[in-house]
């Protein structure tokens, strides 16, 4: 399995378990079974992948497109959310400040327990990444308010 393979895998893996596996299969009507095997980074699983319609339903309800973010990275795309979309939230700068500030002091928090023993496992890297994420997150909405006030 390649990189980016894996890549698209945690993404899809996040986007399902961000909903929750049980919601998931009700958005999609497909089985928890097939679900998994979506994001499985088994051997027999590799070649598999979540179907762009499948997707579309559960980033439709999810509250981040993870794989549709996956996807951009991976081609070098830079994406952000229209205005109006369900996850913006009236605020202001300095609240995107406070918010950045607090993500990245947990993702320091969360690498400093993880490199204690110089090894950072799988379990801590995903960690990581999840703590990324959130700040990549927090990052986009900062820039959707800073959009509206020089508009």
């Amino acid at each position: 399995m390649s990189i980016h393979s894996g890549y698209l895998k945690s993404h899809t893996e996040a986007l399902v378990k961000e909903i929750g596996l049980e919601a998931a299969c009700e958005v999609t009507g497909k089985s928890k079974a097939t679900l998994g095997r979506y994001y499985s980074d088994a051997p027999e699983h590799a070649d598999r992948f979540m179907p762009i319609d499948t997707v579309a339903r559960l980033e439709g309800v999810a509250n981040y497109p993870h794989v549709t973010s996956a996807l951009a990275e991976l081609n070098g795309i830079a994406i952000s959310y229209g205005v109006g979309r369900k996850n913006t939230h009236e605020g202001n700068v300095n609240d995107d400040v406070i918010a950045l500030s607090q993500r990245f002091a947990m993702l320091m928090a969360e690498y400093h327990q993880s490199i204690q023993d110089g090894i950072i496992t799988i379990a801590e890297a995903k960690r990581l990444l999840h703590e990324t994420q959130a700040i990549q997150e927090v990052l986009i909405q900062m820039k959707l308010n800073l959009e509206e006030e020089v508009q």
